[in-house]
């Protein structure tokens, strides 16, 4: 596929933005966008397919991407941690994932500055070694990036905003994993430490993944995973794809609890990924969530709601919407404060819903063709975040505004500097040194 530089003209987009993507020559290229497959391959770049230069053209083939990518990432593994093609996504009922064998931020970046590994053991906190019965995921952030009431690390919700409670009172907890193309680089340029971060000759560049021109990948880029948990009952099993974990919070002195660990069942409510790409060099920013997490706020106007959500009570009309938890939070007890959590528009046009409605339509009638029960058809795209002019330091980015939930549950909205901006936002990501760090602040981590 040929690189080409292209200027958007939709009149209902933005005057004269700029785009550079991968496109077929003109006289191969099909009408519809590419589509979206069972296949545990992991796409390495969009496969752009379009004929019109728009964002109403292309917003479908990042979507098809997105789905594809989620699909293969949530394949079932085979020995190796790669997609099984001996296997199907939800063929069996719920299934081990591949990026749930990606690598754990907080085992890359360890106390001292230690050297990490790929496969290594996952240290276990001295609260919950009575409990780790079968090497068995510590599951601790009570927010992307909040560890502790008491202890901000790199990655929580944007701006440090807060954690989100269920309906039940439960702390949801979070994840950061990195795949190994992302890993060996960190190790290769010693990133994992302040000292290999104060050594290292800038800039930061991680690998960007590429397709061929058939689509097939060539090099699978960096990838950045941030996944989102609630604790479920046994019954709501068949609605999640679920597992048993260690929910760890270690010991607070504000406000004062002891490190406590609990062996719990939590199900995925959102699933945030971030690949870097030859066409996206401030990376793609697909986003998750699961279908019950919250109503829309025309949803809400309308009063066409469902019985239950995980973070929305349709029966208290008073409550008031996207609060923050009031201090002080403790994720050891169960919280009388229950977040009252809607999706707030965000969408400057049209086609960014609608693009995801219909590629959601399209993946979850495939899923449930292989498993009318299967879990996987129970999440939905909310949209693709991808850059129509790399060029600039932001990417002047599609849509230009994308929240998950669950991820960035306090600043949604339209409000430039204030809303959520994948691109704007990992753009001043920096390491444990001044020194831009490619769109990413796990390497903050570093000690």
């Amino acid at each position: 596929m040929k690189r080409l530089l292209i200027i958007l003209a939709s009149a209902l987009l933005v005057p004269a933005v700029q785009t550079s993507a991968l496109l077929a020559p003109a006289a191969q290229q099909p009408a519809s966008p590419p589509p979206i497959v069972l296949s545990p391959a992991i796409p390495g770049d969009v496969n752009v397919t379009a004929q019109t230069v728009s964002i109403e053209a292309f917003q479908p083939d990042f979507d098809v991407y997105s789905w594809n990518t989620f699909i293969a990432l949530n394949w079932p593994p085979g020995p190796d941690g790669n997609g099984d093609p001996n296997q199907t996504i939800g063929k069996n009922g719920d299934n081990d994932t591949v990026w749930e064998h990606y690598r754990d931020v907080s085992n890359i970046f360890l106390p001292a500055g230690a050297r990490p590994t790929w496969n290594g053991p996952v240290p276990i906190p001295p609260a919950c070694t009575a409990l780790n019965k079968g090497n068995l995921e510590v599951v601790t952030q009570i927010g992307k990036n909040l560890l502790t009431p008491a202890v901000v690390s790199a990655m929580s919700q944007p701006f440090n905003t807060g954690p989100i409670i269920d309906q039940k009172g439960v702390y949801t907890r979070f994840q950061i994993l990195v795949n190994k193309t992302m890993f060996d680089y960190i190790l290769g340029n010693s990133l994992y430490s302040k000292a290999g971060q104060k050594a290292f000759t800038p800039p930061v560049n991680f690998t960007s993944g590429s397709i061929d021109n058939n689509g097939k990948t060539l090099v699978e880029g960096a990838i950045m995973v941030k996944s989102a948990w609630k604790v479920i009952a046994p019954a709501d099993k068949a609605r999640f794809h679920s597992d048993d974990v260690l929910v760890y919070s270690p010991a607070s002195q504000n406000p004062k609890y002891p490190a406590r660990c609990t062996l719990k069942t939590v199900g995925l409510v959102g699933l945030h990924i971030g690949h870097k790409t030859q066409s996206a060099p401030q990376w793609l920013w697909s986003t998750f969530e699961h279908v019950d997490n919250v109503p829309t706020d025309a949803d809400v106007k309308s009063g066409n709601l469902k019985a239950q959500y995980s973070y929305y009570n349709p029966k208290c009309k008073t409550c008031r919407v996207n609060q923050i938890p009031p201090k002080p939070w403790n994720p050891t007890t169960i919280s009388t404060f229950h977040s009252q959590i809607v999706r707030m528009n965000q969408f400057n046009l049209p086609i960014y819903a609608n693009s995801a409605a219909a590629r959601n339509a399209t993946a979850q009638q495939l899923l449930l063709g292989v498993n009318p029960k299967s879990v996987w058809a129970n999440y939905h795209l909310i949209s693709t975040m991808w850059p129509t002019d790399p060029k600039q330091p932001f990417g002047a980015p599609a849509p230009t505004f994308l929240a998950n939930t669950t991820l960035e549950t306090y600043i949604q909205g339209t409000v430039p500097n204030v809303s959520s901006n994948c691109i704007e936002c990992h753009n001043n990501a920096t390491m444990t040194v001044p020194v831009p760090s490619d769109f990413t602040y796990v390497l903050q981590r570093a000690q």
